[in-house]
């Protein structure tokens, strides 16, 4: 059972974390912490001290400069100069005693920080797979109690489980195919054993074959360009606003550029988060969408910036028209930025299920999919998806919903998925 205990070991480590940091706030939510972590961010900028290598290395030419003594008159001078010598010595190693107890006092402060940002992430990813874990989990665990062997009544309750969770049709035909052979080879009755099997075999399909990478490539140098593709109402403006508001307080400066140009209000919408993120804009109404991009681009590395998120039409209904005006954004793209796009991103509503994955592998069909911003999932009980998009259309989830303020938008991290799907079970 390799994957299954390295499950359980991730799942064990970070309720650990999470246990810790609540008994240290004494909250119940890692949530509330906030003024603590506003406290920590100011203690940690207003006392950034250099590392003590340096500080050393300083002090020490400082220390051999006052050994030099230049042309000395008499032995009582020297006998003077050496008794102040010894002096400055004690202060410099009382100095410096007081710079490593700040460097220590720094690290700690950091270190804490990191750990309460953890365990903020972790339960965001419980918090927002709660849905999920109810219907599909707790099914699970009651499937494990409610038969006592394993036949074909109990592999029938289990197909119907992995459909309602949304793990697709196709890879639960193949995922129940699979398990059935492995409880043959292994000879597997015990029905709560079975579960253990059923955990690692489910993430066996995120984790084989091809390696998929879940960060955003970022340009070594000149601006980062992300394209954004999604049908219309998945959430794909927001997403942006998201992403915008994230890259920005992480320090880089950010421009949005409208290239849905002909669906109503969309330039305007996106104009208007840009101003409330703080993000660059650029976009025109009713004009060539390849235009737009061209002249956004020409903007964004005039000004600078380090990222640059692109906006596109939604469109599907007619995929040769999207084709080429996709084709004809990236060939504007690349030939301003070269390399660029780093990363073309599809944008899917969790909650449309199956309909989701079918936008997927018709995207995928028009143009060059990097990644998939998965939104709502905090809002769906069929949290499966996540396991039905990599099986379906090999395309990594990079990132993901989990409620609908800007810092929602999380990195798709596929230990606190397993947490916060399976932490019920273990």
């Amino acid at each position: 059972m390799g994957l299954f205990d390295k499950l359980k070991s991730i799942i064990t480590k970070k309720k650990e974390v999470v246990k810790e940091v609540k008994e240290e706030y004494e909250v119940e939510n890692v949530e509330d912490i906030k003024e603590e972590i506003e406290d920590l961010n100011e203690i940690i900028s207003d006392n950034e001290v250099e590392e003590p290598e340096n500080i050393e290395a300083e002090e020490t030419s400082e220390s051999n400069n006052v050994e030099e003594v230049e042309n000395p008159e008499s032995e009582e001078v020297v006998e003077d100069e050496n008794e102040e010598t010894v002096e400055e010595f004690v202060e410099d190693d009382t100095e410096e005693d007081e710079v490593d107890e700040e460097w220590a006092e720094f690290i700690k402060e950091q270190e804490q920080k990191k750990k309460v940002e953890e365990a903020k992430e972790i339960e965001k990813y419980d918090k927002g797979l709660e849905k999920t874990r109810k219907e599909f989990v707790s099914k699970l665990s009651l499937l494990g109690i409610k038969y006592t062997k394993v036949d074909d009544e109990y592999f029938d309750e289990l197909e119907e489980i992995l459909i309602n969770a949304d793990v697709g049709v196709n890879t639960v035909m193949k995922f129940i195919d699979k398990l059935r052979k492995r409880v043959k080879e292994e000879k597997i009755t015990d029905t709560k054993y079975l579960n253990e099997v059923i955990v690692d075999e489910l993430f066996i399909i995120y984790v084989e074959g091809e390696s998929l990478t879940d960060k955003i490539h970022m340009a070594e140098e000149g601006p980062t360009v992300l394209l954004f593709v999604g049908v219309n109402g998945v959430g794909k403006t927001t997403t942006i606003a998201k992403m915008a508001h994230k890259y920005i307080e992480e320090g880089k400066s950010v421009m949005m550029i409208a290239g849905d140009t002909f669906r109503a209000g969309a330039v305007e919408q996106l104009k208007e988060w840009a101003n409330r993120t703080g993000a660059s804009f650029y976009g025109k109404e009713n004009t060539d969408p390849a235009g737009v991009v061209y002249d956004g681009l020409v903007k964004a590395k005039e000004e600078g910036a380090d990222l640059v998120l692109i906006d596109t039409a939604g469109r599907l209904q007619n995929k040769v028209n999207l084709m080429k005006e996709l084709e004809k954004i990236n060939k504007v793209i690349e030939k301003h930025i070269p390399g660029a796009p780093q990363e073309t991103l599809l944008v899917i509503d969790a909650t449309t299920g199956q309909n989701g994955i079918s936008q997927a592998i018709s995207f995928k069909e028009i143009t060059n999919i990097t990644g998939i911003v998965l939104t709502k999932l905090d809002g769906t009980a069929k949290g499966g998806i996540v396991l039905a998009i990599k099986e379906e259309v090999n395309i990594p989830v990079k990132f993901i919903g989990l409620g609908e303020k800007m810092e929602d938008l999380k990195p798709f991290d596929i230990e606190n998925y397993i947490y916060g799907l399976f932490k019920d079970m273990m």
